[in-house]
């Protein structure tokens, strides 16, 4: 599945799949859309699919707005994949 990339309000909601395909255009639109706000919020409630490479995507934008000091928030349900990654790179850190 195609991914679309909407924007209400400043916040970038995500409909289709993050995976190999993708990954690497999700993470360069996001990294340009961080330079250019300083700060970023995705929704994912409509991400149907996401693979290790959507997930090493989205942990590179965190790393990224961590190290510039630019905030970064994941908004919905979507994949609960992303959320367990966050929490197990948390605690091990």
């Amino acid at each position: 599945m195609a991914l679309t990339i909407k924007e209400n309000n400043n916040v970038f909601t995500v409909e289709g799949s993050i995976n190999a395909s993708t990954a690497r255009h999700f993470q360069s639109h996001f990294e340009m859309l961080l330079n250019t706000f300083g700060e970023l919020t995705i929704d994912i409630e409509n991400v149907s699919e996401i693979d290790k490479n959507g997930l090493a995507a989205i942990k590179v934008l965190y790393d990224n707005a961590l190290s510039y000091n630019r905030a970064f928030f994941i908004l919905g349900t979507g994949c609960k994949d992303i959320y367990d990654e966050f929490r197990y790179s948390v605690t091990a850190a």
